[in-house]
């Protein structure tokens, strides 16, 4: 089946028969109005009230070809009491919403879905740990701060010929930050969408599960659609999900999920249907889904055991606070990119790497899982970046030392880890198809900074 058609069927399993066929008969308009909607609704209250001019400039720009004039034309009914954004695509249809819930962020409703429908604002809070001490909290962030420009400085004084836009970049070195700017209207407390960075975070969740014995990612992901006799998907392993090597079939370069990013699907019924296509752990294949059925698997994994996967309580042990993990309606996190995050939080992932897991004295991962996530196994990708668990390998990178990995995400979002300098890299962006960072030159420079700081010492 084409995925356009893959698509409307997606949307049928959340509307009336009748709502199902007039959104499909106009899917790009019902799918622009669901990005305007989301992302309007991320931007102001997970990414700490960014003014309205900013998130048409950042957010809604540079976006997929086929919703992008749509998405400018449509235009955000914004109710700042209910935390609920509407946005009107035609007359005959009932808007598009997503919802604030409080501590996991938007939830995009399906097309055709009743506003009044949508969930409330959840009464648990975010921990404040601001005032605690780096990098739990933020007081004590910055290394002091000698006279004259620094060679990390010196490195990315030009960011901007590196390419693309950046929105903020951060570099810590020994568990302190040397380098923080921003952009206009950007701060500490500003989070942008993660985009795939959300599948290293993934990777993470996971992890803590295998420390404590909840998953074994060796073993046959937990899927309940997959377990009638007969079904050749049951003998997929989490890891495989985790390695991009599932062998499911991808309709397009990284299985996009235009379902359930913009059209408010079920992550379940999107994810579950795609039929096996080559031999699991013989292709590798990036797609989203397999990072969404591994999330999947976590949750039953946890569930079977009388426990609920909840992002927001994990990440907040590590001072992430500002870190929002979006769900569907049922509750299914969309770990695959529907993340925000600020540049802070994603620099306090980078040292949990750094640290090889422990985090304030305790293990947070397991010994070997840093290992784990940057050791590629089975196929690869084309191209100048292998493939670990959930995390890139920057080994073939000209001037990066070979231990190098990281997260990466769509429209330049990027964290990486370098544990042989002790080095933590953090770029946000608002990268497009014409001007995209050169992530391995940036971290190349950032070196060759680390080099003349030590020279100096």
């Amino acid at each position: 089946m084409h995925w356009r058609a893959f698509l409307v069927a997606a949307i049928a399993l959340t509307a009336t028969p009748a709502q199902a066929a007039d959104a499909g008969g106009d899917l790009n308009r019902a799918w622009a109005a669901g990005y305007r909607a989301a992302f309007t609704c991320s931007s102001l209250w997970d990414g700490a009230g960014k003014a309205m001019a900013d998130i048409e400039r950042d957010e809604l720009t540079g976006i997929y070809p086929e919703v992008e004039a749509d998405v400018r034309a449509l235009t955000a009914d914004v109710d700042q009491t209910a935390r609920r954004v509407l946005v009107r695509y035609r007359d005959d249809m009932l808007p598009r919403v997503a919802q604030w819930t409080g501590r996991d962020g938007c939830v995009t409703l399906p097309i055709g879905a009743d506003p009044a429908s949508g969930p409330g604002v959840s009464p648990q809070k975010r921990a404040d740990l601001d005032a605690r001490a780096w990098p739990l909290g933020d007081q004590g962030a910055r290394a002091p701060i000698p006279r004259g420009l620094t060679p990390y400085e010196a490195a990315v004084m030009n960011i901007a010929g590196f390419g693309g836009r950046t929105s903020a970049l951060l570099i810590v070195k020994d568990g302190r930050i040397v380098v923080e700017h921003y952009q206009a209207g950007h701060d500490v407390h500003t989070a942008q969408r993660t985009f795939s960075v959300a599948k290293s975070l993934a990777a993470t969740l996971i992890g803590n599960a295998v420390l404590r014995g909840k998953l074994d990612v060796a073993a046959p992901a937990a899927i309940a659609e997959w377990q009638p006799a007969g079904d050749p998907r049951a003998v997929i392993t989490t890891e495989q999900l985790m390695r991009m090597a599932s062998g499911l079939t991808s309709d397009s370069a990284g299985n996009r999920t235009d379902a359930i990013y913009m059209g408010g699907a079920s992550v379940r019924a999107w994810t579950t249907q795609w039929p096996l296509l080559n031999p699991p752990g013989s292709r590798y294949r990036y797609a989203n889904n397999d990072t969404l059925l591994a999330t999947l698997s976590l949750k039953a994994a946890l569930a079977k055991q009388g426990e609920v996967l909840d992002p927001a309580a994990f990440f907040d042990r590590l001072g992430m606070t500002r870190t929002f993990v979006e769900h569907d309606r049922d509750g299914d996190f969309i770990l695959s990119s529907q993340v925000w995050t600020t540049a802070r939080d994603l620099a306090r992932l980078g040292l949990l790497y750094l640290n090889d897991g422990m985090a304030g004295g305790e293990r947070i991962l397991p010994a070997d899982w840093r290992r784990f996530v940057s050791t590629p196994s089975g196929p690869q990708p084309d191209g100048p970046f292998r493939y670990g668990a959930g995390f890139w390998l920057l080994d073939k990178s000209a001037g990066v030392p070979s231990d190098a990995f990281g997260a990466f995400g769509n429209r330049g979002q990027y964290v990486i880890v370098i544990p042989s300098r002790r080095l933590v890299i953090v770029r946000q962006g608002y990268d497009d198809a014409a001007q995209r960072l050169d992530i391995a030159k940036l971290t190349a420079a950032i070196v060759a900074g680390d080099d003349k700081a030590g020279a100096r010492k």
